[in-house]
C-alpha cells in the first residue's frame, strides 16, 4: 500500500507538471491577438456589444486565468460607431481550480482610463441598452418546436424541483480605478452630469469581511451649474445571502460651488454608520455628523418599507450657528430686515417623521435670536406645498425681521406732515380760524399681500407666545389659530393682552378673486387708546382706557385701496380719559367772560380737557366714519357731537355741542362764573382738521354763539319786562311779549 500511495503521488506530480507545462506552452506558442476578429464577433453575438480592441491582449491560464486588455472601446451594436466606453487598460486574473467550486478569487483588478459617455436621446433611449442580450436566440426556440406529450393514459411526471443557486463566493485581492470618467446626456431635457478624475482604491474584497474603500472624483451638473469636489472613506461590508450592506466609519467630504451657491462655496463633511438591510427593507444612518461650512449637525436616520412607501425617522440636533452668515456663505440672499442683527443665533433639536413626500419636525425645540420656540413643523404635501405649524414660544418680536418702512409708506408721510405743520403751529394757541380740512393721502399705495403665492397655500397653524411684538404693538399671552387652502385664509381666533388690555379678533382673506376681499371682527377692551396711536406713530389726540368692537370689511391689496373701500360697522368707549393739547375749559371761560363783558383775571393751568367718558358708533363707508352720537361727560360739561373722520386723510370734521352744568373748581374766575341764566345752554364748537390736531381743531361755532347771545339778550329783556310790567297787564300779553323778545 506504501508503495501503491507513493507511486500514485508520482502519477498525480506528474499530471501537474504536464498541466504546467501546457499552461507555459499554451501561453508562449498562442497569442490571442491573432484572434481579435474572432472574439470581437463573440461580443457582437453574446451580447450584443461591439468590441474594438486598439491595443495587445495580454493573458496567463495557469495556476491564474489572466486577462489584460489595451485600448479597447465599446458601443452597442446597435449603434457602432459610437461608443459609449473608451479604456486604456483594464487587467485581472482569476485561480481556476477554484471556479470548479462557484469560488472566484481573483488578484488584483486594475482598471486604467475609463471612459463612459452614456447618453439618452429625446425618445428616452440610452446608448447603452441591449447590450448583454444575445443578437440571436437559439435556434430551437425560434422555431418554437413544442415538447413531445406524454403518451395516452401515461401520468405526466412531475417536474423536477429546481435547487437554489448557490452564490458565487467572492475573493478579490483589491480593485484599482485610476482617472476614469463618466458623462451622461439627456437630449430630452436638456440636463448633463458628469464625474471625472475618478480614483477609487480597496483593499481585499471578501464576503463578511470589513473592505476598506477610498473615492475621490470630481462631480459637475448643468442644470444648475454645480461643480463638487468629493473624498470617500469606509470600510465596506455585505452579505448577499442575507442581503446585507453596511458602510463602516464612513467620511465624506469636500467642497461645492455653483449658480446655487452665488459664487460662494460650501465646504461640507458627513460621518457615520450606514446600513442596508434589503431583507428587511430598512436603511440606517446611525452616529451621523455632518459639518456645512459653519453648521455642525449631530443626528440618527431610519428608513422603513424600502419596497413600498418608504417612512423616515429619526432625529437631527444643530448646534448654535450663525443662521444670517451661514445663508449668506452658501449664496442665500436674505430679505431686508428692519434690524440687520437678527439670525445672529439659531439652534435645533428635533425628531423626524416624514415620507417619500412628506417630512415632519416633532419635539421641536427651536432657538433664534432671542425668542425660544416648541412644538411641532411640517410639510404634509411637498407637492401641494401643505404646511402644518404647531408652535409655542417664549417671546418674538417680528418687527425686527420685518423689512424697513417701505419708501412709498414714507414719501406718503413726508407728504402729509408738510401740510399738518403748519395747522398744527397755528392751533396751538387755540384763538386762529378754524383749520382746512386735509387732503393728502395718509396711506401707501405698495402691495402688502404677496396674493399669487397666497392661492397656493396650504396651512393650518396654531401659535402661542408668551411675548409678541409686531407693527410696534407689544402684546402678551398672544394665541393664534390659522388655515388656508385655495386662496381663501381664514384667521379662526386671533387673542392676547396688550397694553394691560386686550384683544379678540376673527377675519378672512379670500385671495380668489382678482381684487382680494377681506373682512374681520374685532375686540377691543380696556386698551389704552393714545399708547396704540403713538405704536403706530400717530400724536394721540386723546386718551383714554378704550372698549370697542368691530365688523368691517375691504378689499384690495395696499393699505390706501383698504382703507378707500372699508365699510362696516363700530362702537367704541373710552373711559377715565382726557383730550391732550387743548384745554376747553379755558377756551369756554374765555366764553363765558365774553359774554359776561368781563376780563379774565386768571388763567386755567393744564394742557388738556379730562373726561369721564367718552363714546359712540361708527359707520364705515368707503373710508370715512360716520359719528352722528358722540357723547362725553367732563367735570362740570356734558358734551355731544356729530361728525366724520375721513380715514383717506386722517381728518375730522365735527359739530359739537356743550352743556355747562356748573362749574365745580374752588375758586371760580369771575369773569367765567357760571350764571343760572348759561345753565342747559349747548355752546356750539365746530372742529375740522388734521386729525393729529384732536381737541386743538376745534373753535367756538361763531355762528352758534351769535344765537346764543341773542337769546340770552332776550331772556334778559324778558326779565326787565316783568319788573316793570308787574301785574298791570294780563298774562296772556306777558306771554306774547316773552315770546317775542325770546325770538
Amino acid at each position: 500500500m506504501k508503495a501503491f500511495g507513493k507511486i500514485l503521488g508520482l502519477i498525480f506530480l506528474g499530471l501537474l507538471l504536464i498541466i504546467v507545462a501546457l499552461g507555459f506552452a499554451l501561453t508562449h506558442l498562442f497569442d490571442p491577438n491573432d484572434y481579435k476578429d474572432e472574439i470581437q464577433q463573440l461580443a457582437r453575438d453574446k451580447a450584443n456589444l461591439e468590441l474594438t480592441l486598439k491595443g495587445d491582449i495580454g493573458w496567463s491560464l495557469f495556476p491564474w486565468l489572466g486577462l489584460e486588455l489595451h485600448e479597447a472601446t465599446l458601443a452597442s451594436a446597435a449603434t457602432p460607431e459610437k461608443p459609449f466606453a473608451d479604456l486604456d487598460m483594464i487587467g485581472l486574473s482569476v485561480r481556476v481550480l477554484p471556479l470548479l467550486r462557484r469560488e472566484v478569487q481573483m488578484s488584483d483588478i486594475r482598471v486604467e482610463g475609463l471612459d463612459l459617455n452614456l447618453q439618452r436621446d429625446d425618445k428616452g433611449q440610452g446608448n447603452w441598452e441591449g447590450i448583454g442580450r444575445p443578437t440571436k436566440a437559439p435556434a430551437s426556440a425560434q422555431a418554437g418546436t413544442p415538447a413531445s406529450p406524454a403518451p395516452a393514459g401515461e401520468a405526466q411526471p412531475a417536474p423536477a424541483p429546481e435547487e437554489p443557486a448557490r452564490p458565487v463566493k467572492l475573493d478579490i485581492d483589491s480593485l484599482t480605478v485610476h482617472n476614469a470618467r463618466i458623462d451622461y446626456t439627456d437630449a430630452k431635457s436638456g440636463k448633463q452630469f458628469s464625474a471625472e478624475g475618478i480614483e477609487l482604491t480597496t483593499g481585499a474584497i471578501r464576503e463578511g469581511a470589513s473592505v476598506p474603500v477610498k473615492l475621490s472624483a470630481f462631480f459637475g451638473t448643468n442644470q444648475p451649474v454645480l461643480r463638487a469636489k468629493t473624498e470617500l472613506t469606509t470600510n465596506l461590508r455585505f452579505e448577499r445571502a442575507l442581503k446585507r450592506y453596511q458602510l463602516e466609519d464612513l467620511k465624506l467630504s469636500g467642497e461645492a460651488s455653483g449658480e446655487p451657491l452665488k459664487g460662494k462655496t460650501l465646504v461640507f463633511n458627513a460621518q457615520g454608520q450606514l446600513l442596508a438591510d434589503l431583507a428587511a427593507n430598512i436603511a440606517e444612518w446611525n452616529s451621523l455628523k455632518l459639518t456645512a461650512n459653519q453648521l455642525r449637525a449631530l443626528g440618527e436616520l431610519k428608513v422603513h418599507d424600502l419596497n413600498k412607501d418608504a417612512r423616515l425617522e429619526g432625529g437631527l440636533s444643530i448646534a448654535q450657528v450663525n443662521l444670517r452668515e451661514f445663508l449668506t456663505g452658501v449664496g442665500v440672499e436674505l430679505p431686508p430686515m428692519s434690524d440687520a442683527n437678527t439670525l445672529q443665533k439659531f439652534e435645533l433639536v428635533t425628531k423626524l417623521n416624514g415620507g417619500s413626500n412628506s417630512l415632519a419636525f416633532e419635539g421641536l425645540s427651536l432657538k433664534l435670536d432671542d425668542s425660544t420656540f416648541s412644538g411641532r413643523l411640517a410639510v404634509a404635501d411637498f407637492a401641494n406645498k401643505a404646511v402644518r405649524v404647531q408652535l409655542k414660544g417664549d417671546r418674538l418680536d417680528l418687527d425686527r425681521y420685518l423689512p424697513p418702512k417701505a419708501k412709498a409708506k414714507q414719501e406718503a408721510q413726508t407728504a402729509r406732515q408738510a401740510e399738518v405743520k403748519p395747522a398744527v403751529a397755528a392751533a396751538s394757541q387755540g384763538n386762529t380760524p378754524l383749520p382746512n380740512a386735509p387732503t393728502q393721502a395718509a396711506w401707501s399705495e405698495a402691495p402688502v399681500l404677496p396674493v399669487d403665492q397666497l392661492r397656493k397655500v396650504d396651512l393650518e397653524a396654531t401659535l402661542e407666545l408668551a411675548d409678541f411684538t409686531v407693527d410696534k404693538l407689544p402684546m402678551n399671552d398672544f394665541n393664534l389659530k390659522a388655515n388656508g387652502k385655495d386662496g381663501l385664509l381664514t384667521l379662526e381666533d386671533l387673542r392676547g393682552g396688550l397694553f394691560g388690555g386686550t384683544f379678540q379678533a376673527n377675519a378672512q382673506i379670500d385671495a380668489r378673486p382678482a381684487v382680494p376681499l377681506l373682512k374681520g371682527q374685532k375686540r377691543i377692551s380696556n386698551v389704552p387708546v393714545e399708547k396704540l396711536l403713538q405704536a403706530q406713530e400717530q400724536k394721540p389726540p386723546v386718551r383714554g382706557l378704550l372698549d370697542m368692537t368691530a365688523d368691517i370689511s375691504t378689499s384690495g391689496n395696499s393699505q390706501k385701496a383698504w382703507i378707500d373701500s372699508l365699510n362696516g360697522t363700530a362702537s367704541f368707549v373710552l373711559n377715565d380719559g382726557a383730550l391732550l393739547d387743548a384745554n376747553l375749559e379755558q377756551q369756554l371761560c374765555q366764553g363765558i367772560a365774553t359774554l359776561n363783558r368781563k376780563e379774565l383775571t386768571s388763567t386755567r393751568d393744564g394742557k388738556e380737557t379730562p373726561f369721564g367718558e367718552l363714546k359712540g358708533s361708527l359707520a364705515f363707508n368707503n373710508g370715512v366714519a360716520s359719528n352722528p352720537d358722540l357723547r362725553a361727560s367732563i367735570p362740570g360739561l356734558s358734551v355731544k357731537g356729530d361728525g366724520a373722520v375721513d380715514l383717506r386723510v386722517l381728518g375730522l370734521d365735527y359739530r359739537v355741542g356743550v352743556v355747562i352744568e356748573g362749574d365745580k373748581s374752588e375758586m371760580p374766575d369771575p369773569a367765567c362764573q357760571v350764571n343760572e341764566r348759561y345753565v342747559g345752554i349747548e355752546w356750539p364748537l365746530r372742529c375740522r382738521g388734521p386729525l393729529e390736531l384732536g381737541a386743538k381743531a376745534c373753535r367756538l361755532d361763531k355762528d352758534g354763539m351769535g344765537k346764543i347771545a341773542g337769546k340770552l339778550a332776550g331772556e334778559k329783556l324778558t326779565e326787565k319786562l316783568e319788573e316793570k310790567l308787574g301785574d298791570k297787564v294780563s298774562p296772556e300779553l306777558k306771554d306774547a311779549l316773552k315770546g317775542l323778545f325770546k325770538r
